[in-house]
């Protein structure tokens, strides 16, 4: 079976620093925050280039989200723009403040937020905007900000769960708005062995607001001068992932190698694959090619063992969870959803694997 991603390569290469990584967290019991997850906020700090930015570990990628909504003081009938070509978590952290999810089309070369479309839904009660970095492919996020209003602040808070060490115009992603969020589910180009998630901003009081939320709302032990949540990080997933984070560039270097490779035997064919912004870097959590054929493509692959995925087929604005804040069709949407399907990527897939997955994906796709 060749999987999506390959975890079980990754985690037996890794296994001798993964269990010293454990064994140091038992060896103090730092379970819950503490020197591990603060090793690791530094580390990804010092990653991601700019010593001004601050990250704040939490419990999950969509946390990371509603805990910097919350921090922007955005609440119950404000509205956040955002793609409906995304996860859900993305819309239920607007929802998990009270805020109105508003979905924008996407353009399709990149499968990012439209600043046109963006630029369209901005009503009077719009307090953000979130640009999501779908597939590790950059959104133009200065398109984004100069499509809003001037005369009022509007937020951007970049959805960057699939986008560790991506770039736009030599800028890091999740570091351009006035915060970043990212996940750390354990398939992410960084993952953890179970959740977690991070804030990542330059702003140092949004960075203070949400490192007090997160830990229940604490000024010391028994202080507390917010009312908080408990969505920490674990001393654990700090640890593997500060281990972790060492490997994340060749991996990264890696995935834009195997990229190539597809594309190379693909678009010959005539198959649109994902086109990042010429000024970006793209990190590609996930490879997603359209086809005309999709049933009889998974199908085809399933039968010979390899694995293939739909990233997502429901879009948010369709979706019963939050079809009641849709607002008319979204057409880009609506037409990548039926033809777009991804193959196996990850770090770990072999040169040999790449081959058979294409020669079984020609014999059976259709552009």
């Amino acid at each position: 079976m060749i999987p999506l991603a390959n975890l079980a390569r990754q985690h037996a290469e890794l296994a001798a620093p993964l269990r010293a990584a454990i064994d140091e967290v038992f060896a103090r019991s730092a379970f819950i925050s503490g020197p591990f997850v603060e090793r690791f906020e530094r580390a990804f700090s010092e990653q991601l280039g700019d010593p001004a930015a601050r990250t704040i570990g939490v419990a999950n990628g969509t946390a990371a989200i509603s805990l910097v909504l919350e921090a922007l003081g955005i609440g119950a009938g404000d509205e956040v723009i955002m793609p409906s070509h995304t996860f859900a978590a993305t819309a239920e952290a607007v929802r998990h403040v009270g805020a109105i999810p508003v979905f924008c089309d996407i353009e399709t070369a990149s499968y990012t937020a439209d600043a046109g479309s963006v630029a369209s839904l901005v009503s009077e009660r719009t307090r953000a905007v979130i640009p999501v970095h779908i597939n590790g492919s950059p959104a133009d996020v200065d398109a984004i900000a100069a499509a809003l209003p001037k005369q009022r602040r509007i937020a951007i808070v970049e959805d960057a769960a699939q986008a560790h060490l991506g770039t736009l115009r030599g800028r890091v992603l999740g570091t351009i708005g006035i915060a970043g969020t990212f996940s750390f589910y354990p398939a992410k180009n960084l993952g953890a062995c179970g959740d977690a998630g991070a804030v990542v901003t330059l702003d140092a009081a949004v960075g203070e607001r949400v490192a007090k939320l997160r830990d229940h709302g604490r000024m010391s032990k028994y202080e507390h001068d917010l009312v908080g949540y408990n969505q920490r990080m674990d001393g654990l997933q700090g640890a593997i992932l500060a281990m972790k984070l060492r490997h994340l560039r060749p991996w990264t270097a890696r995935r834009r190698a195997l990229i190539g490779a597809y594309d190379a035997r693909l678009r010959p064919a005539g198959f649109k694959t994902i086109e990042p912004h010429a000024e970006g870097e793209a990190v590609y959590h996930l490879y997603v090619v359209e086809v005309s054929n999709r049933d009889e493509v998974q199908a085809a692959l399933a039968a010979k063992g390899i694995a293939t995925g739909i990233h997502y087929p429901v879009p948010m604005h369709r979706q019963p969870a939050f079809r009641a804040w849709a607002k008319g069709s979204l057409p880009n949407t609506e037409r990548i959803v039926s033809r777009i399907v991804s193959l196996p990527l990850c770090p770990y897939l072999s040169e040999i694997e790449l081959e058979q997955v294409t020669e079984e994906f020609l014999k059976v796709a259709r552009p």
